[in-house]
């Protein structure tokens, strides 16, 4: 990469899936608005300016994350590469980090990833509330760690959105990553990450 480009960030927001349309159509019932937290900036907002005018952060909508479909989201996801460099870092909360792990364990990424960070990420459904659709990962994630750069691995003990025991599962198949486990950070939807823009900052 040129040394003037910019160090490019592609960040991957998270989502809800459902196994049926009933089921979401439930939950949209269901689903409360905090009119006040609707206006609040949080870390992936925020990512571009803590981190500074050396990098360019790119926060890649996806297709209606409230009732997310991979094949969507694949999709959408292809249409991006040709816009970046290599040496490129990709950034998954959530749902959108599963994603990056299923996406690049099936599929070869045309761009050289220097490194991938997957924060408060989903391994399976298994002893969980939630439903993962159709971002089910596959028997082995070797592809995933073979081209994914230097891997990064953030979760909180006290999430109750994705339980401490998929960060496990996540470090029996990708032998090598770099773990950071916090104790109070619960799902990581807090405003500032400035342990995220350390790591970022350091590569």
């Amino acid at each position: 990469m040129d040394k003037s480009e910019k160090r490019q960030i592609v960040v991957i927001h998270g989502g809800d899936t459902f196994d049926t349309y009933e089921e979401y159509l439930d939950f949209l019932n269901a689903y409360e608005i905090n009119f006040e937290k609707l206006k609040i900036k949080r870390w992936k907002e925020t990512l571009g300016e803590k981190l500074g005018e050396d990098f360019e952060v790119i926060l890649l909508k996806m297709p209606n994350p409230m009732n997310a479909k991979y094949a969507e989201w694949k999709i959408m996801f292809e249409k991006l590469p040709q816009f970046l460099n290599n040496g490129v870092i990709l950034l998954g909360h959530s749902l959108g980090g599963i994603f990056l792990a299923k996406y690049l364990s099936e599929n070869v990424f045309s761009k050289k990833i220097k490194a991938t960070f997957l924060v408060s990420v989903p391994f399976d459904a298994k002893d969980s509330n939630y439903s993962l659709g159709d971002f089910i990962l596959p028997d082995t994630l070797e592809k995933f760690q073979n081209q994914a750069g230097k891997i990064f691995l953030f979760h909180s003990k006290d999430d109750l959105v994705v339980p401490i025991a998929d960060l496990e599962k996540y470090k029996k198949s990708l032998p090598g990553a770099e773990i950071m486990a916090f104790e109070d950070r619960g799902h990581f939807d807090q405003m500032e990450f400035p342990e995220l823009v350390e790591k970022i900052k350091k590569l």
